[in-house]
């Protein structure tokens, strides 16, 4: 069963130290990385390394994916058509992205969603950017008032942009749950 994505929305091209300092944090994080291509990792996140003490009985080494993309680096096309129908996102998070950092988690257990956004928060200390993340209806309030939410939108979908304090707040709230 696939699982719930983030991206990260990045100003600049990562440099190949940026690219490097990404490689040596996955490989801390995890008991497993296959790098294949550079900027995209095949992961299995251990979920104590993270911060997560209970994996609610599930194994603590979770599949994740992370993908960096876009021009120079890899799917360029995935990044296109990925940005093609958003708004622009100059007004909301100060920049137009020129690079993205897709993060997807392959389970759908409640500690992958956590998982997957200490994991995403923890590539923003390192590569920076802001997360933007869909949410449902009724998630708009609960996230509106979290640390580090940069813009909330509700039109056409409900989405939030924040940075890493904002993703690591609303892992912290009962019931947290991201979108697939």
């Amino acid at each position: 069963m696939a699982g719930p994505v983030l991206v990260i929305e990045l100003a600049e091209a990562p440099s190949a130290a940026a690219i490097q300092r990404l490689r040596d944090f996955l490989a801390c994080s995890s008991s497993r990385l296959e790098e294949k291509r550079v900027g995209e990792y095949d992961i299995h996140a251990r979920a104590e390394s993270l911060g997560i003490a209970n994996t609610g009985g599930v194994d603590g080494h979770r599949p994740l994916l992370v993908s960096l993309m876009g021009p120079g680096i890899g799917d360029e096309e995935i990044f296109e058509a990925e940005h093609a129908d958003e708004a622009d996102q100059r007004p909301l998070i100060g920049f137009t992205p020129t690079h993205a950092v897709d993060v997807l988690a392959f389970c759908d257990s409640p500690v992958d969603h956590v998982a997957l956004a200490l994991l995403t928060a923890g590539i923003m200390d390192v590569l920076g950017g802001v997360a933007n993340a869909e949410l449902r209806q009724d998630q708009v309030p609960i996230v509106s008032g979290l640390p580090g939410v940069v813009a909330l939108m509700t039109d056409p979908w409900p989405a939030a942009y924040g940075s890493a304090e904002f993703l690591r707040a609303w892992a912290r709230q009962p019931g947290f749950r991201l979108l697939k």
